[in-house]
């Protein structure tokens, strides 16, 4: 699963949230080819500093994953 938000208040603000079927799949994203192209995309733009990466664990939920 992949949703990104943008802060309403500041548009450049953005929070990507993904879910992951497991450890292999977070592992290939990150080392695929699309994530390295949009990083040299919106790697020059930040205007915030570096993007900064926070795990979390499911802990409640509404809906399935």
């Amino acid at each position: 699963m992949y949703s990104a938000w943008q802060q309403e208040d500041d548009p450049t603000k953005f929070v990507h949230l993904f879910i992951f079927a497991d450890e292999q799949a977070h592992a290939a994203h990150g080392s695929s080819d699309a994530v390295r192209a949009f990083e040299a995309v919106y790697s020059p733009e930040l205007v915030g500093g570096p993007v900064v990466f926070t795990d979390y664990r499911q802990v409640a939920s509404n809906t399935t994953c």
